[in-house]
């Protein structure tokens, strides 16, 4: 039986057919962080294995990891590292490029986003084949900190991107 808690945040997710292209359903989460008491709600048990954990800090994937991460370093009571797009942030960066199934993409964060001694939370509002994951998890290596764990608000299963991020502990709200 589904708790009520995950009954209330699945009734604010809007499937989106045929969205960015043919084929795809997209999970829409702006019903849900436009609804104040669910937005707690996700947020609550996102977060909530993590308190009291030795975290440092909290990346999130862009764009809408921003929305979740952002909160959750605020509720952790640690700061926030943004993990870009190429050209987006202004300081010197590090980068770290990662193959789509129809292309290739890039993450980067500023070079002194975290480091030695750093343990970071990976936040995102979804897990799907785990390429951008894993690749933000290479990203906060690189710059010398460690990967305490992962968190998402919703994770495709049959895309396995769980499988992609081992043997990182992930953490999932919802799973469609």
């Amino acid at each position: 039986m589904t708790p009520d808690w995950q009954t209330r945040l699945r009734e604010k997710i809007r499937d989106i057919p045929d969205f960015p292209k043919p084929g795809i359903l997209f999970k829409d989460i702006t019903p849900l962080v436009r609804d104040s008491a669910t937005l707690r709600l996700a947020l609550h048990h996102l977060i909530h294995p993590f308190v009291g954990a030795p975290i440092t800090a909290v990346a999130g994937m862009e764009a809408r990891g921003f929305i979740f991460g952002s909160l959750a370093a605020w509720e952790l009571g640690v700061g926030f590292i943004p993990l870009r797009k190429p050209g987006k942030l202004p300081y010197d960066v590090q980068s770290v490029s990662y193959a789509l199934e129809y292309g290739e993409n890039t993450l980067e964060a500023h070079i002194d986003a975290c480091g030695p001694g750093d343990r970071v939370l990976l936040v995102d509002d979804l897990l799907a084949t785990g390429g951008t994951a894993k690749a933000s998890c290479e990203l906060v290596e690189r710059l010398g900190a460690e990967v305490h764990a992962l968190a998402f608000v919703i994770e495709l299963d049959e895309l396995g991107g769980r499988t992609q991020l081992a043997p990182y502990p992930v953490h999932s709200l919802l799973h469609f």
